[in-house]
């Protein structure tokens, strides 16, 4: 695979932007999806924080949506999709309604309020400039995009916490189909090397070691650093199979798997995780193999990010 496309842009059709304010810590990320794409949702978490998520249900009329955002600065950050919208209205792009085109644009985002500037939020330039940065060749990785602000490991103080990040990978089948994966792990609980066991993001002990966030909830039943809502691994699955509404959300609820296998303890009452899936091609494929394969890559990626972001000091 060309290296500068082993992450979801190799997905053809698929374009990926960042934007981001370092000193703030705080940013977002688009995907753009030529021509549209059939989307399902699967939402793990009990603390999301979503746009236009509902319409993605297999019983909502709308079949295609025009983009994906992803966006730090919690609900504060939901302005950055009108950005997007703009971005892709000034395209002709959108579901028409007659006197208009309306650009579909489901959004999730995380909390990274406590680092950086709290006052400083993905806002509608800043969805804009994502939009304007997109590109089939995106590969970056770590402390960028919605990923700028991104921690894990908030099972204990926050000043020993791990920076997380964004993380993409690929992974094409003999059939010609490929599934992509872009995610953003922010989570509550430890980001594990699945293959290993080892914990490669968390909250360290002053000797520099990591705690077991498990353990440590065993310990401690009542955390007094938990707190709902500021923790969460969002993912999309993107891929060039043929998938409708109903297949598509079946994929991210396979995905969802990914999720629980790099991060310990996943989808607890602190975090929102999500996955979005995403066709955005013809191919045939056997639904059961794209949800296999795309666990498999949400795993990768959420600690592929945490790896990346952590090599930022």
């Amino acid at each position: 695979m060309d290296s500068m496309k082993k992450s979801i842009c190799h997905v053809p059709g698929i374009k990926v932007g960042h934007a981001q304010d370092e000193k703030a810590r705080t940013g977002c990320t688009v995907i753009l999806p030529e021509g549209g794409a059939v989307c399902g949702v699967d939402v793990r978490g009990s603390s999301p924080g979503t746009r236009k998520v509902e319409l993605l249900k297999p019983v909502r009329h709308v079949e295609k949506i025009h983009a994906l955002l992803l966006t730090g600065g919690s609900a504060f950050g939901l302005d950055a999709a009108c950005g997007v919208q703009a971005y892709l209205e000034e395209r002709g792009v959108g579901y028409d309604v007659g006197v208009a085109k309306i650009p579909l644009v489901p959004t999730a985002v995380i909390f990274d309020l406590f680092v950086g500037d709290a006052k400083v939020r993905p806002d509608k330039q800043m969805g804009y400039e994502a939009c304007v940065r997109a590109s089939e060749n995106e590969s970056r990785e770590g402390r960028v995009g919605v990923g700028t602000g991104a921690t894990v490991g908030k099972i204990g103080r926050a000043e020993n916490r791990s920076d997380g990040g964004v993380g993409t990978c690929a992974e094409v089948l003999r059939n010609g189909v490929v599934v992509g994966v872009l995610a953003v792990a922010n989570s509550f609980g430890d980001v594990i090397d699945p293959g290993t066991g080892e914990i490669v993001g968390g909250n360290r002990r002053p000797d520099g070691s990591f705690l077991d966030s498990v353990d440590y909830l065993k310990q401690k039943p009542v955390n007094p650093f938990a707190r709902p809502g500021v923790n969460t691994t969002l993912a999309i699955v993107a891929t060039n199979a043929r998938m409708n509404k109903e297949t598509a959300t079946k994929v991210a609820q396979m995905a969802q798997a990914g999720i629980s296998r790099a991060t310990r303890p996943a989808h607890t009452m602190f975090d929102g995780d999500i996955v979005f899936a995403l066709s955005v091609g013809e191919k045939k494929a056997d639904v059961n193999v794209i949800g296999a394969v795309a666990a498999d890559c949400v795993a990768e990626a959420v600690v592929r990010g945490v790896r990346a972001g952590m090599r930022v000091k």
